[in-house]
């Protein structure tokens, strides 16, 4: 025959009443985080330049924020790296910073903000030179050759030794393969040559950084 025995506790009703009213710890407060500085940073610093030119009537745009071949100076120097802030309207800055705010984020996240903004200013003044070499007639402005080094590095996160992600590929084929195309046959005033250089750095930043030791513990598996 099996024997159940019920056991019960008794606690002082005093310590119960005592322990129901203990008060909650506090919730923590859920506050807006500058979360992605160098990202955020220069989308501020675009749109303060976009509204500059309108106030300006373009003297801005053209003086510091767009790129072209001219003597070199102060102002030759700022343009290197300024073109990039540069946008000919609010419709072609919002079609750069909404990828821009999406993708720059995650890889501030994986590279660190130091190597980001290195990286930014190495594309920036790729594609301003080769802007001055083959196109010394022509201005270019604007963060889509950012915004594509950022598409093709984020595709190349997950590079591991003797292997490249079949993501990365496609995406090369998809983005660069397009712009190579319209290159030769689009007849618009975009600078297909600038958006292959930027893809162009950021493979070349993804295989550098991911032989990077600090960086490997990181990756996801």
């Amino acid at each position: 025959m099996t024997v159940s025995c019920l056991f019960e506790t008794y606690i002082p009703k005093g310590e119960i009443m005592a322990s129901s009213y203990l008060p909650s710890e506090p919730k923590a407060k859920r506050k807006i985080r500058y979360n992605a500085p160098v990202t955020l940073t220069f989308a501020f610093i675009s749109l303060a330049a976009l509204g500059l030119g309108y106030i300006t009537n373009g003297w801005t745009t053209e003086n510091l924020f767009s790129v072209y071949r001219s003597n070199f100076s102060f102002f030759w120097v700022v343009r290197l790296f300024g073109h990039t802030l540069g946008h000919a309207n609010w419709a072609h800055f919002v079609s750069n910073m909404t990828l821009f705010l999406l993708l720059g984020p995650v890889l501030e996240e994986k590279y660190g903000s130091k190597n980001l903004l290195e990286m930014m200013g190495i594309a920036s003044v790729v594609a301003a030179i080769f802007q001055m070499i083959f196109f010394s007639n022509v201005s270019l402005l604007g963060a889509s050759g950012l915004v594509f080094m950022m598409i093709i590095l984020t595709s190349a996160v997950n590079i591991r030794e003797g292997g490249i992600p079949l993501t990365m590929i496609l995406v090369i084929l998809i983005y660069l393969g397009t712009e190579v195309w319209d290159a030769f046959t689009a007849h618009d005033n975009i600078s297909h040559l600038t958006h292959i250089l930027g893809g162009v750095c950021g493979a070349v930043f993804g295989f550098l950084y991911a032989k990077d030791p600090k960086l490997k513990d990181s990756m996801p598996v």
